[in-house]
């Protein structure tokens, strides 16, 4: 299991235990994150996931797929540091793993 932050555009903190294997937008949904719709259900064919990965961990989640950088391309606020939650991978050496949510996502 690994913690997982979640924080809210209007600094509101949410911190979840997420299972390895799951995707840090499945953590989201089944703790009930407000922001993180997730509309296609994690088939990276939406942008209802859209987070901003700590500069920290950046080196642990990964660079986005072109997939996912098309998908981003959707997304309002891209930055840098953006990432589609769903194609992002819990396991344990995402242990506190911190991701900010868009303002237009609220």
């Amino acid at each position: 299991m690994a913690k997982i932050i979640f924080i809210e555009h209007s600094g509101t903190t949410h911190e979840v235990e997420a299972k390895s294997g799951l995707s840090v937008m499945e953590a989201a949904v089944k703790n009930n994150v407000p922001g993180i719709d997730a509309d296609c259900g994690g088939a990276c064919a939406c942008a209802t996931c859209h987070v901003y990965v700590d500069a920290a961990w950046l080196d642990k989640t990964g660079k986005p797929s072109a997939m996912e950088e098309s998908m981003l391309d959707f997304a309002e606020n891209v930055e840098s540091n953006s990432r589609l939650s769903c194609q992002i991978k819990v396991s344990d050496a995402l242990d506190g793993l911190t991701v900010r949510l868009p303002e237009s996502q609220h």
